[in-house]
């Protein structure tokens, strides 16, 4: 991505851990659940019923992405029966400020980006 009004030492430096990193924590599922963890702890369930398109399976290998990653922690209860619950962790809460001024800015120019899809899918028509 070149950006004219910057110099050549300002470049976006992508490498692969970074890539994968974003990958893992700002991906759709991971969003959601973060999204619902910085209101509260929540047990899978929980999860499951604020997040009602997310299967079982793709919450599971999410919380597991989140707990490797460090932004989530996993904790055993003492309960009876025992269960588990989630909750965000000072980490994971960093990632919250910069999340947000990337939907800001999605938000600020959404219209504009519209106005180029639509560009691009009516040229896409035309060309057929």
């Amino acid at each position: 991505m070149t950006d004219t009004t910057h110099s050549a030492s300002s470049r976006f430096e992508i490498d692969a851990p970074h890539r994968e990193l974003l990958d893992q924590v700002l991906d759709k599922w991971s969003l959601q659940v973060l999204n619902e963890l910085c209101e509260r702890p929540l047990r899978f369930s929980g999860l499951r019923r604020l997040i009602p398109s997310v299967t079982q399976k793709s919450l599971t290998a999410t919380l597991r992405r989140l707990e490797r990653n460090g932004v989530i922690e996993r904790v055993v209860l003492s309960t009876r029966p025992v269960a588990v619950e989630y909750r965000i962790t000072p980490l994971g809460k960093t990632l919250r400020p910069p999340v947000e001024t990337i939907l800001a800015w999605a938000n600020d120019h959404l219209p504009a980006i519209e106005a180029a899809r639509n560009r691009f899918d009516d040229e896409q028509d035309g060309g057929i």
